[in-house]
């Protein structure tokens, strides 16, 4: 562990939406259902966590709460969140995975800071994989501007991190994991991307997912990445998941790991703190990612 997994929790949470002026104080259950059903029914569509930050509970009793609401009729379930019933919402149609450049236009910001907190962890004779993903190219782009950094042996499953890592040769060792390749995401999977994975024991991992959450651990979009995820998970002596606020208590199809398998998540400020600590209690290192311009 790292002194980052005890950096402090920030002041505050995330901005509250512009309906919801401050964090509401402690609400009986039925109150709180009601209010919920409000949100839903205003903004059209309401997640988990941002419900969670809202009241100031838990993601479980968060959920717990909107399944209460289905039972009675009010709302409609789907990913990560409610619709009020009846929405035109895609939320009886398969889950849609966001293209690389879809996801790449999405929390720019956040996930820069992620990339140079986590880029700042790694030492000169180091090995590391980088998994595929947005949030991960934003690592590599941090460790590229490392001009302290020599002899660093990077493994990858994503071509856009490959090539971005290619004008550093031979101060950077980049190696490609091989496998087919998933054309959206520009990522290596089965077959042939678990041979090298099985035969290589690497200092850190940064990983990336679709979903961590406290219960049901961090997920993925699809399966074939999940599962070359988590191997990349057992090949590290260290593994660290980075993800930005909008996927945390979020909960996906394949999952990869229960959060305590990890070591430290790496995200950013935005962040609910009732998450945070609820993750943190279910044996996840949590580490803020924030700008140093505008600390104080």
């Amino acid at each position: 562990m790292t002194d980052a997994a005890h950096e402090p929790l920030p002041a505050t949470g995330p901005a509250p939406a512009p309906a919801v002026q401050a964090a509401l104080p402690a609400l009986p259950a039925p109150e709180r259902r009601e209010r919920a059903l409000a949100l839903v029914v205003e903004r059209g569509f309401v997640r988990v966590a941002e419900l969670s930050s809202v009241f100031g509970v838990t993601t479980v009793t968060a959920r717990a709460d909107l399944d209460a609401l289905e039972r009675r009729g009010s709302i409609r379930r789907v990913h990560g969140g409610a619709v009020p019933l009846g929405s035109l919402i895609e939320a009886e149609r398969p889950e849609r995975e966001p293209s690389f450049e879809e996801a790449l236009a999405a929390s720019v910001e956040p996930k820069r800071l992620i990339g140079v907190h986590a880029a700042s962890l790694v030492r000169s004779g180091q090995s590391v994989i980088l998994d595929v993903g947005t949030t991960t190219l934003q690592i590599a782009r941090a460790l590229r501007a490392r001009t302290d950094l020599d002899d660093l042996t990077v493994f990858t499953n994503g071509l856009s991190i490959a090539l971005e890592l290619e004008p550093e040769i031979p101060r950077f060792t980049v190696i490609v994991t091989g496998g087919s390749l998933r054309p959206k995401q520009h990522s290596l999977v089965h077959p042939l991307a678990g041979s090298m994975l099985d035969e290589v024991h690497v200092d850190l991992a940064f990983i990336g997912c679709n979903g961590v959450d406290p219960v049901h651990g961090v997920t993925n979009a699809n399966l074939p990445e999940a599962s070359v995820k988590t191997l990349m998970l057992r090949a590290s002596a260290r593994s660290i998941v980075v993800a930005d606020a909008t996927k945390l208590g979020e909960v996906h199809l394949g999952r990869i790991a229960a959060v305590d398998a990890f070591d430290t998540l790496i995200t950013d400020a935005a962040a609910p703190a009732p998450l945070i600590a609820e993750l943190r209690e279910a044996g996840l290192a949590t580490a803020i990612a924030r700008d140093p311009r505008v600390e104080g």
